[in-house]
Protein backbone atom coordinates (compact mmCIF):
# COMPACT_ATOMS: atom_id res chain seq x y z
CA UNK A 1 0.00 0.00 0.00
CA UNK A 2 1.61 3.95 -1.07
CA UNK A 3 1.59 5.57 1.91
CA UNK A 4 0.53 9.26 1.58
CA UNK A 5 3.27 12.02 3.29
CA UNK A 6 1.27 13.86 5.81
CA UNK A 7 2.94 17.46 4.98
CA UNK A 8 1.56 16.91 1.22
CA UNK A 9 -1.83 15.30 2.25
CA UNK A 10 -1.82 18.90 4.46
CA UNK A 11 -1.46 20.99 1.24
CA UNK A 12 -3.71 18.65 -0.86
CA UNK A 13 -6.39 18.98 1.68
CA UNK A 14 -5.67 23.19 2.10
CA UNK A 15 -6.07 23.20 -1.56
CA UNK A 16 -9.33 21.27 -1.77
CA UNK A 17 -10.79 23.09 1.26
CA UNK A 18 -14.40 23.25 1.15
CA UNK A 19 -15.43 26.85 1.51
CA UNK A 20 -18.18 26.37 4.39
CA UNK A 21 -21.08 28.12 5.19
CA UNK A 22 -20.96 28.41 8.85
CA UNK A 23 -19.38 26.02 11.08
CA UNK A 24 -17.64 22.76 10.06
CA UNK A 25 -20.27 20.55 12.61
CA UNK A 26 -19.03 16.87 11.38
CA UNK A 27 -18.59 15.08 14.05
CA UNK A 28 -15.23 12.38 13.93
CA UNK A 29 -14.58 10.03 16.25
CA UNK A 30 -11.39 7.60 16.60
CA UNK A 31 -11.88 4.68 19.40
CA UNK A 32 -9.53 2.40 20.20
CA UNK A 33 -9.59 -0.94 21.85
CA UNK A 34 -5.74 -2.07 22.58
CA UNK A 35 -4.27 -4.92 24.28
CA UNK A 36 -1.49 -6.49 25.87
CA UNK A 37 -1.43 -10.16 26.86
CA UNK A 38 0.75 -11.78 29.39
CA UNK A 39 1.59 -15.20 31.06
CA UNK A 40 1.09 -15.07 35.03
CA UNK A 41 1.84 -18.70 35.75
CA UNK A 42 0.66 -18.55 39.79
CA UNK A 43 -2.31 -16.01 41.28
CA UNK A 44 0.81 -14.31 43.08
CA UNK A 45 1.90 -13.68 39.24
CA UNK A 46 -1.08 -12.58 38.34
CA UNK A 47 -1.52 -9.95 41.13
CA UNK A 48 1.69 -8.53 41.11
CA UNK A 49 0.88 -7.96 37.01
CA UNK A 50 -2.11 -6.25 37.67
CA UNK A 51 0.16 -3.93 40.26
CA UNK A 52 2.83 -3.49 37.56
CA UNK A 53 0.04 -2.33 34.66
CA UNK A 54 -1.38 0.23 37.56
CA UNK A 55 1.94 1.45 37.94
CA UNK A 56 2.71 2.11 34.39
CA UNK A 57 -0.60 3.09 33.23
CA UNK A 58 -1.58 5.03 36.36
CA UNK A 59 -3.97 8.61 35.64
CA UNK A 60 -1.08 10.42 35.53
CA UNK A 61 0.68 9.11 32.64
CA UNK A 62 -2.70 8.75 30.75
CA UNK A 63 -3.33 12.39 31.49
CA UNK A 64 0.19 13.22 30.08
CA UNK A 65 -0.27 10.87 26.96
CA UNK A 66 -4.14 12.50 26.45
CA UNK A 67 -2.47 15.88 26.56
CA UNK A 68 -0.12 15.41 24.11
CA UNK A 69 -2.75 13.78 21.77
CA UNK A 70 -4.79 16.88 22.17
CA UNK A 71 -1.32 19.67 21.31
CA UNK A 72 -0.98 16.77 17.65
CA UNK A 73 -4.78 17.49 17.23
CA UNK A 74 -4.46 21.22 17.36
CA UNK A 75 -6.79 21.49 20.05
CA UNK A 76 -6.83 23.15 23.51
CA UNK A 77 -7.60 21.71 27.30
CA UNK A 78 -10.31 23.29 28.62
CA UNK A 79 -10.93 20.48 31.54
CA UNK A 80 -9.73 17.64 32.68
CA UNK A 81 -10.72 14.95 34.98
CA UNK A 82 -9.11 11.70 36.28
CA UNK A 83 -9.26 8.65 38.98
CA UNK A 84 -7.24 5.99 39.76
CA UNK A 85 -9.78 2.85 41.36
CA UNK A 86 -9.31 0.39 43.87
CA UNK A 87 -8.29 -2.52 43.48
CA UNK A 88 -6.83 -1.43 39.75
CA UNK A 89 -7.71 0.65 36.66
CA UNK A 90 -7.63 4.05 36.22
CA UNK A 91 -9.71 6.77 33.56
CA UNK A 92 -9.34 9.86 32.22
CA UNK A 93 -11.41 12.63 30.42
CA UNK A 94 -10.59 15.83 28.63
CA UNK A 95 -12.59 18.52 27.19
CA UNK A 96 -11.18 19.95 24.43
CA UNK A 97 -11.73 23.17 22.42
CA UNK A 98 -10.30 23.41 18.55
CA UNK A 99 -9.28 27.19 19.53
CA UNK A 100 -7.79 28.50 22.14
CA UNK A 101 -10.66 29.98 24.34
CA UNK A 102 -10.18 33.41 26.04
CA UNK A 103 -10.48 32.91 29.93
CA UNK A 104 -13.35 35.11 30.64
CA UNK A 105 -15.69 32.68 27.93
CA UNK A 106 -14.31 29.82 29.95
CA UNK A 107 -16.69 28.13 32.35
CA UNK A 108 -15.43 28.38 36.40
CA UNK A 109 -15.28 24.68 36.69
CA UNK A 110 -13.49 24.26 34.19
CA UNK A 111 -9.39 23.87 35.52
CA UNK A 112 -8.24 24.27 31.59
CA UNK A 113 -5.50 21.67 32.67
CA UNK A 114 -4.27 23.13 35.65
CA UNK A 115 -4.19 19.99 37.87
CA UNK A 116 -3.50 21.24 41.60
CA UNK A 117 -2.09 18.51 44.35
CA UNK A 118 -4.92 18.90 46.05
CA UNK A 119 -7.56 17.12 43.79
CA UNK A 120 -7.93 13.88 44.03
CA UNK A 121 -10.02 13.46 40.68
CA UNK A 122 -9.53 15.47 37.45
CA UNK A 123 -11.63 15.22 34.14
CA UNK A 124 -10.84 16.82 31.19
CA UNK A 125 -13.05 18.65 28.34
CA UNK A 126 -12.89 20.50 25.04
CA UNK A 127 -15.32 23.06 24.03
CA UNK A 128 -16.17 21.04 20.76
CA UNK A 129 -14.60 17.89 21.25
CA UNK A 130 -13.68 15.22 24.23
CA UNK A 131 -10.70 12.85 24.42
CA UNK A 132 -11.00 9.73 27.29
CA UNK A 133 -9.09 6.97 28.32
CA UNK A 134 -10.16 3.71 30.47
CA UNK A 135 -7.98 0.70 31.48
CA UNK A 136 -9.36 -2.69 32.59
CA UNK A 137 -6.68 -5.31 33.63
CA UNK A 138 -7.58 -8.76 34.33
CA UNK A 139 -6.84 -12.20 34.37
CA UNK A 140 -8.55 -15.98 32.97
CA UNK A 141 -9.68 -17.82 36.04
CA UNK A 142 -8.00 -21.09 34.54
CA UNK A 143 -5.00 -20.57 31.72
CA UNK A 144 -2.99 -18.36 33.36
CA UNK A 145 -3.21 -15.60 31.06
CA UNK A 146 -3.65 -11.96 31.98
CA UNK A 147 -5.15 -9.47 29.70
CA UNK A 148 -4.71 -5.46 29.69
CA UNK A 149 -7.15 -3.65 27.90
CA UNK A 150 -7.08 0.00 27.23
CA UNK A 151 -10.17 2.09 25.89
CA UNK A 152 -9.22 5.39 23.91
CA UNK A 153 -12.29 7.79 22.42
CA UNK A 154 -11.50 11.02 20.55
CA UNK A 155 -14.32 13.13 19.46
CA UNK A 156 -14.04 16.03 17.43
CA UNK A 157 -15.82 18.85 15.33
CA UNK A 158 -14.97 21.21 13.38
CA UNK A 159 -11.43 20.78 11.01
CA UNK A 160 -9.33 18.87 13.72
CA UNK A 161 -8.82 15.58 13.31
CA UNK A 162 -8.57 12.52 15.38
CA UNK A 163 -6.51 10.35 13.15
CA UNK A 164 -3.45 12.99 13.37
CA UNK A 165 -2.75 11.21 16.75
CA UNK A 166 -3.59 7.82 15.07
CA UNK A 167 0.36 6.61 15.35
CA UNK A 168 1.50 8.28 18.23
CA UNK A 169 -1.49 6.10 20.58
CA UNK A 170 -0.57 3.25 18.57
CA UNK A 171 3.27 3.45 19.91
CA UNK A 172 1.85 4.54 23.77
CA UNK A 173 0.80 0.91 24.51
CA UNK A 174 2.81 -2.23 24.20
CA UNK A 175 -0.23 -3.14 22.05
CA UNK A 176 -0.92 -7.05 20.64
CA UNK A 177 -4.02 -6.33 19.56
CA UNK A 178 -5.66 -3.77 18.30
CA UNK A 179 -9.46 -2.37 17.11
CA UNK A 180 -10.19 0.50 15.96
CA UNK A 181 -13.35 2.50 15.00
CA UNK A 182 -13.40 5.81 13.18
CA UNK A 183 -16.55 7.64 12.16
CA UNK A 184 -17.90 10.69 10.67
CA UNK A 185 -21.33 11.81 11.70
CA UNK A 186 -23.57 14.93 10.77
CA UNK A 187 -22.91 16.91 7.88
CA UNK A 188 -22.15 20.73 6.98
CA UNK A 189 -22.87 23.04 4.09
CA UNK A 190 -21.01 24.57 1.57
CA UNK A 191 -21.76 28.59 0.32
CA UNK A 192 -24.04 26.97 -2.18
CA UNK A 193 -26.36 25.22 0.65
CA UNK A 194 -25.10 21.47 -0.34
CA UNK A 195 -24.62 18.94 2.06
CA UNK A 196 -21.22 17.36 3.01
CA UNK A 197 -20.84 14.36 5.06
CA UNK A 198 -17.22 14.21 4.76
CA UNK A 199 -14.30 16.20 4.33
CA UNK A 200 -11.82 14.68 3.52
CA UNK A 201 -10.39 11.52 1.73
CA UNK A 202 -9.98 7.84 3.36
CA UNK A 203 -10.33 4.50 1.81
CA UNK A 204 -9.19 2.96 5.05
CA UNK A 205 -7.65 3.34 8.59
CA UNK A 206 -5.16 2.12 7.21
CA UNK A 207 -4.19 5.25 4.84
CA UNK A 208 -2.96 6.84 8.68
CA UNK A 209 -1.03 4.16 9.97
CA UNK A 210 2.59 4.20 9.39
CA UNK A 211 4.40 1.51 7.23
CA UNK A 212 6.49 0.42 9.65
CA UNK A 213 3.86 -0.53 11.81
CA UNK A 214 1.53 -2.26 9.01
CA UNK A 215 4.30 -4.28 8.45
CA UNK A 216 4.35 -5.81 12.18
CA UNK A 217 1.01 -6.49 11.97
CA UNK A 218 -1.79 -8.92 10.56
CA UNK A 219 -4.89 -6.20 9.57
CA UNK A 220 -8.49 -7.13 8.43
CA UNK A 221 -10.64 -4.40 7.19
CA UNK A 222 -14.50 -3.89 7.38
CA UNK A 223 -15.70 -0.66 6.17
CA UNK A 224 -19.28 0.71 5.53
CA UNK A 225 -17.66 3.39 2.77
CA UNK A 226 -21.84 5.03 2.48
CA UNK A 227 -22.25 5.84 6.22
CA UNK A 228 -18.27 6.93 6.53
CA UNK A 229 -17.51 4.11 8.69
CA UNK A 230 -14.47 2.22 9.32
CA UNK A 231 -13.45 -0.64 11.34
CA UNK A 232 -9.63 -2.20 11.39
CA UNK A 233 -8.54 -4.95 13.71
CA UNK A 234 -4.74 -5.98 13.99
CA UNK A 235 -2.40 -8.53 15.79
CA UNK A 236 0.99 -8.11 16.15
CA UNK A 237 3.07 -10.85 14.04
CA UNK A 238 6.05 -11.23 16.09
CA UNK A 239 5.94 -14.00 18.51
CA UNK A 240 9.25 -13.80 20.92
CA UNK A 241 8.14 -15.60 24.40
CA UNK A 242 10.18 -14.18 26.68
CA UNK A 243 8.04 -10.78 25.55
CA UNK A 244 5.32 -12.23 26.97
CA UNK A 245 6.18 -13.88 30.39
CA UNK A 246 5.70 -12.40 33.94
CA UNK A 247 8.50 -13.11 36.89
CA UNK A 248 9.48 -16.23 34.83
CA UNK A 249 12.42 -16.73 32.44
CA UNK A 250 12.39 -18.53 29.00
CA UNK A 251 15.57 -20.51 29.64
CA UNK A 252 14.14 -22.20 33.18
CA UNK A 253 10.89 -23.61 31.26
CA UNK A 254 11.16 -27.11 29.50
CA UNK A 255 9.92 -27.84 25.94
CA UNK A 256 6.63 -28.45 26.20
CA UNK A 257 6.05 -25.58 28.78
CA UNK A 258 6.96 -23.47 26.49
CA UNK A 259 4.52 -24.92 23.58
CA UNK A 260 1.85 -24.97 26.57
CA UNK A 261 2.18 -21.24 27.15
CA UNK A 262 2.89 -20.27 23.25
CA UNK A 263 -0.63 -21.92 22.67
CA UNK A 264 -2.33 -20.33 25.35
CA UNK A 265 -0.94 -16.79 24.08
CA UNK A 266 -2.06 -17.59 20.46
CA UNK A 267 -5.36 -19.18 21.56
CA UNK A 268 -6.06 -15.89 23.74
CA UNK A 269 -5.27 -13.23 20.65
CA UNK A 270 -7.07 -15.44 17.96
CA UNK A 271 -10.12 -14.95 20.32
CA UNK A 272 -9.67 -11.60 20.58
CA UNK A 273 -8.97 -10.37 16.73
CA UNK A 274 -11.82 -12.68 15.68
CA UNK A 275 -14.17 -11.80 18.71
CA UNK A 276 -14.93 -14.66 19.28
CA UNK A 277 -14.25 -18.16 21.89
CA UNK A 278 -12.39 -21.06 20.51
CA UNK A 279 -13.11 -24.33 21.80
CA UNK A 280 -10.30 -26.33 22.63
CA UNK A 281 -11.30 -29.48 20.53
Amino acid sequence: MTKINENDKDIKNEKNKIKLYGFNNLTKSLSFNIYDICYTKTEEDRKKYIEYIDEQYNAERLTKILSDVTEMIGASVLNIAKQDYDPQGASVTLLISEEEIPLYVVDPSCNRGILTPMRENIVGHLDKSHVTVHTYPESHPQNDISTFRVDIDVATCGTISPLKALNYLIGSFDSDIITIDYKVRGFTRDMDGKKHFIDHEINSIQDYIAKETIDRYTLIDMNIYQSSIFHTKMKINDFDLENYLFEIKEEDLTRDEKCDIIQKLEKEMAEIFYGMDISNQ
